[in-house]
């Protein structure tokens, strides 16, 4: 009997519980019906759009930090007196260069140059500075832009430039121009340059990194693994350089003079490029240029005209205008490019290797045509005196096997140190040939042009090189 007592107290709280499930439930389902009949269902939250506080007017992409400061008389009239939203990307840290206040070197100097790198940018008013991993390259006296490139881990850095560009969302991007120029022109600043226009060319379409357009599943919780970031293109690309001579940008773009002065600072913007300069204490002729510069009032340093070659342009502008003219605060279509195109080619030539035969490549795969009428004839800078070494490339476009002898033509005291040689050259196929040269003593600084050719059957076409050759040209 006592368990009976106890079996049916414990049935009829089951039996209580069920009821009152069965008529939450029912009238549950009868609410959401009638709203369904009624056409009024239940207003969802609003879908969030992308952060405003990283959208940039200007993203600048560069190699090293105080690479910035060969353009930062433009930069400080954009974020100080235009009230625009700069922001700058370094690919390294700046790890494998100079020290000129102490021992500090390799990740410590890195540490150092970032420091420096947002002291100085915060000085013209930039506080959104990101640094990537790609390691610093030391400087050599040839610069070949695959080497950097190569260590850079290539594709991993693109990918996140793209995902920079669809964070901040830019309208203008600036990066270093992709070419090989006379002067301090190192690896890591074609680098970037390259890197850069790969980025501005993919950022737009959803299908390349897709994982950083995907939209989270739960955008609120823990654990996603897709970004959620938007598509974007930028609308307009420009690049400058870090050559000694300047003539061949001219006429190309923006010529931004630095003797104009700040309407919120009330100084010439060669001033404000050598405050932005004193920053880089460690970096050799960068930091104690600046500094001299303001206790003596000499700025000849600093005074020289800014130059942006227009690399591509998305909506209409004018080629000499300012860098922003034209551009729109809405997004705008993606741009694809029309892509890599082998070439139609006959008979046996020859073209000078890497860098210069990548560049050749890449220009029309990006639509930038217009680069390779910049420097007509390729070029490159060396001491007197010293080795130059030369990568040719014979091309057997024919069906048979050719024999090829690589013949040069040599201006006055110049001296081939690797020797001629005949080539067996397979058909449809390439020869690399590594030749070393030496070049006359001179003090002065003279151009000079060497030309090669390929001497054979069914030989046609060569390829010429200018060679500055001493003190760089100003």
């Amino acid at each position: 009997m006592r368990t009976e007592h106890r079996v049916l107290p414990a049935l009829i709280y089951a039996l209580i519980f069920f009821i009152a499930v069965v008529i939450t439930s029912n009238t549950a389902f009868a609410t959401a019906a009638s709203q369904a009949d009624s056409g009024a269902p239940k207003q969802a939250d609003a879908s969030p759009l992308p952060d405003d506080r990283y959208k940039a007017d200007i993203l600048v992409v560069i190699a090293h930090p105080d690479d910035e400061t060969l353009i930062s008389g433009y930069l400080a009239k954009a974020a100080l007196d235009d009230g625009k939203r700069v922001d700058v990307v370094f690919t390294t840290r700046g790890n494998a260069g100079d020290n000129e206040v102490g021992y500090e070197q390799a990740a410590a100097l890195a540490d150092m140059r970032e420091i420096e790198a947002r002291q100085a940018l915060a000085s013209i008013g930039i506080t959104n500075v990101w640094f990537l991993d790609a390691p610093d390259t030391p400087a050599r006296d040839i610069h070949n832009v695959l080497r950097s490139l190569e260590t850079a881990n290539h594709g991993a850095t693109v990918q996140k430039i793209v995902r920079f560009m669809r964070l901040t969302r830019p309208g203008v991007v600036i990066t270093f121009l992709p070419s090989v120029v006379v002067g301090e022109n190192h690896e890591d600043h074609q680098a970037s340059g390259v890197m850069a226009t790969e980025a501005f060319d993919l950022a737009g379409d959803p299908t390349r990194f897709a994982e950083q357009v995907s939209f989270p599943d739960d955008r609120t919780g823990y654990g996603n693994l897709t970004e959620g970031l938007r598509p974007w293109q930028p609308q307009k690309l420009y690049y400058f350089s870090d050559a000694s001579h300047t003539d061949f940008l001219k006429g190309k773009g923006l010529e931004f003079a630095m003797t104009g002065t700040s309407a919120s600072r009330h100084v010439p913007y060669y001033r404000l490029k050598a405050i932005e300069s004193s920053y880089y204490l460690t970096q050799i002729g960068v930091g104690a240029d600046g500094v001299r510069a303001l206790k003596t009032d000499d700025f000849s340093e600093f005074d020289p005209p800014e130059f942006f070659v227009l690399g591509k342009s998305t909506v209409k502008a004018s080629v000499s205008g300012d860098l922003l003219e034209g551009v729109s605060s809405s997004p705008v279509s993606f741009a694809p490019v029309r892509g890599y195109q082998p070439p139609s080619q006959h008979g046996v030539s020859v073209e000078l290797g890497d860098p210069w035969s990548f560049y050749g490549k890449f220009w029309k795969a990006h639509n930038l045509d217009q680069l390779a009428d910049l420097l007509p004839v390729p070029e490159i800078g060396i001491g007197g005196g010293a080795l130059l070494p030369v990568q040719v490339l014979i091309h057997n476009d024919t069906d048979q096997d050719r024999a090829v002898t690589l013949r040069m033509t040599l201006p006055a005291g110049w001296t081939e140190k690797s020797g001629a040689a005949r080539y067996p050259v397979r058909a449809h196929d390439v020869y690399p040939v590594r030749v070393f040269l030496l070049a006359p003593p001179s003090k002065e600084g003279t151009w000079h042009t060497l030309r090669f050719y390929p001497d054979g059957d069914a030989a046609s076409g060569s390829a010429d090189l200018r060679v500055y050759v001493g003190k760089g040209p100003e």
